[in-house]
């Protein structure tokens, strides 16, 4: 899954594809270099970023997300809120990655119609709370994890939750601790076989990956390589699923993997 941020504060390439024609040709990018899915998301996710109206998550994603499906690719819309999916579901993604859970928006389990929808972890009911509440420092194992998941699966229509996917939600208050994260990393095959679903796991240039990895804020090169050692230990794992920036990078070093 390659990562189409339309947004100007991702903590790694905010503002580089705000522009529509910028992100659409990162994602055909991207989609030649091997992604099976390109994930578009119009509102960042991490600590310092600021909440965006539905209507410019909108603007900023959906003309993407319609040019990429036309293209022919598979295109998944990476938000939390039920408008903008079931938009970006009309336009052809098929799709829905919820960082969330549903937790955000208590309409998106009617908004998945048909689309595969990726059930995320984390604990809260706004990006605030969830990145307020990583000062408590309590670890989250992958049991807990899953049974927490379970919730979100059973809140779901019968027919998404047969389809559903699930994502253990790295970095979503886990903060940046590598113990913590690795270790829900290193079980997402465990938690699938637990849910009975396919896991998606996104370690890719995440704060935990930084300080596991030892890399300097300013190395996107280092942390790329980092990203995905992170990415084959998740697959080793028995992730099904891993989701990435630097896609050619993951892609060659499954070519080696593989063989």
């Amino acid at each position: 899954m390659g990562v189409v941020n339309v947004t100007p504060d991702s903590f790694s390439d905010g503002g580089r594809y705000l522009e529509v024609a910028q992100a659409v040709a990162h994602g055909l990018a991207l989609w030649r270099e091997g992604a099976d899915i390109l994930d578009v998301g119009g509102e960042a996710t991490n600590p310092r970023a600021r909440p965006v109206s539905v209507d410019e998550e909108l603007r900023r994603a959906l003309p993407v997300v319609t040019q990429l499906v036309a293209a022919g690719a598979t295109v998944s819309i990476d938000t939390t809120k039920a408008a903008v999916a079931r938009a970006a579901i009309a336009a052809g993604a098929a799709i829905i990655n919820d960082v969330s859970g549903g937790l955000f928006d208590p309409e998106m389990p009617d908004a998945i119609g048909d689309a595969t929808y990726i059930a995320g972890h984390l604990r809260g009911r706004s990006l605030a709370e969830v990145f307020a509440a990583e000062a408590a420092d309590v670890p989250l194992d992958w049991q807990t994890v899953a049974d927490e998941l379970a919730e979100r699966l059973a809140a779901l229509p019968a027919g998404a939750r047969a389809r559903a996917w699930v994502d253990p939600g790295l970095g979503f208050g886990k903060g940046a601790d590598p113990a913590t994260n690795l270790a829900l990393l290193l079980h997402s095959g465990e938690l699938g076989n637990r849910l009975g679903r396919p896991v998606v796991v996104g370690a890719s240039r995440k704060r935990f990956v930084r300080r596991a990895f030892g890399v300097q804020d300013d190395d996107l090169a280092s942390l790329d390589a980092a990203s995905v050692a992170a990415s084959l230990d998740a697959i080793r794992a028995g992730a099904n699923v891993v989701r990435v920036h630097n896609v050619a990078l993951l892609r060659a070093a499954l070519a080696l993997y593989t063989q």
